[in-house]
């Protein structure tokens, strides 16, 4: 790219200027400027330099803390930072999802999984302590909680059950698209309060969504409890 004017190489060669300037600059028309060769260098040497710093490293401030929270639940890792202001957080987090997907998906996840769990513990005793819905099919009889799926599925009872529960599901995955699009929707919440928070204060709610999801992560680890220790024992409730 270095211009090919002859006339204009020759006066640079005349004013003793390095003629390697054109490579950078072919189409500057030095021959009309009223610059001594100085002040060219000096211009051309500042043009260089302003280009150079486009390919220099930039730094980035972040506002750090001098220590870093740690987690109440886990104290030898940091506490997820996105968790922060949810009822209930501990900090328990260890494989960090909160880093990379919406904390209004995780908790509604927990949530909801939770409310089955306490369901399912509630039905699973309840077989296994002999209560019954009326009339029981005759294929189901004498079931207990660990066998009832097998015989759910040949009976045909559980394939109704998965129809239900993905017509649930799909009315759930839209209320979870619309709070995750801005809705203001509160995870986990589906308006079925029955009334009971109707002009209760903030701080009654509140306490009342802690419970709620205490007793959801109780209720999942005491179903996986309870199907373990059935299973074990082949006995009836209490599985000793």
């Amino acid at each position: 790219c270095i211009y090919q004017n002859s006339s204009l190489n020759n006066h640079f060669l005349d004013s003793r200027i390095d003629k390697r300037i054109l490579v950078c600059f072919p189409s500057f028309n030095f021959l009309n400027t009223n610059l001594t060769p100085t002040m060219m260098k000096l211009a051309v040497l500042a043009a260089v330099a302003g280009s150079a710093a486009g390919f220099a490293p930039t730094t980035t401030i972040k506002a750090t803390t001098a220590l870093s929270a740690k987690s109440q639940a886990l104290p030898f890792l940091e506490s997820p930072p996105n968790c922060e202001g949810y009822v209930g957080n501990v900090g328990f987090d260890p494989f960090r999802f909160s880093d990379f997907a919406p904390v209004d998906f995780l908790r509604e996840a927990e949530l909801k999984h939770g409310r089955i769990c306490m369901m399912a513990w509630l039905g699973w005793v309840s077989v296994d302590c002999g209560l019954r819905v009326l009339p029981v099919p005759e294929a189901l009889e004498g079931v207990t909680a660990a066998t009832a799926h097998d015989a759910s599925v040949e009976q045909g009872g559980l394939s109704q059950m998965f129809l239900w529960f993905s017509l649930l599901e799909i009315i759930d995955g839209i209320a979870i698209q619309q709070m995750l699009e801005g809705s203001g929707r509160q995870p986990g919440d589906f308006g079925l309060d029955g009334g009971l928070l109707r002009g209760k204060s903030d701080a009654y709610i509140e306490e009342m969504k802690l419970k709620e999801i205490t007793h959801c992560r109780l209720a999942m680890l005491a179903f996986s409890g309870v199907v373990t220790q059935a299973v074990l024992t082949q006995g009836p409730f209490p599985y000793v």
